[in-house]
């Protein structure tokens, strides 16, 4: 897997120079935020959705599992009793 480091903007980065990071986006279609040196957001074109139809039905599954058991852990944690 190849990494474009010229996507890649630390958080102090975007913070400070956000229209670096949407050029990124224009020209390569997305950038990544890192906060403490490791991915945390991924800044993508809302207009362009190749990426987000190009995810697998697995990947969706694990998106959507994510966030229900987000919501709802500490019901999940009250019935586990």
């Amino acid at each position: 897997m190849m990494i474009n480091t010229d996507t890649m903007f630390s958080m102090t980065q975007a913070n400070q120079n956000f229209s670096a990071v949407a050029r990124s986006v224009d020209r390569n279609g997305e950038a990544v935020v890192l906060k403490n040196n490791k991915p945390k957001y991924l800044v993508i074109d809302m207009e362009n959705e190749k990426f987000i139809l190009d995810l697998t039905e697995e990947e969706r599954i694990d998106i959507i599992t994510k966030r229900v058991l987000e919501k709802y852990l500490p019901a999940f944690k009250e019935l586990a009793k």
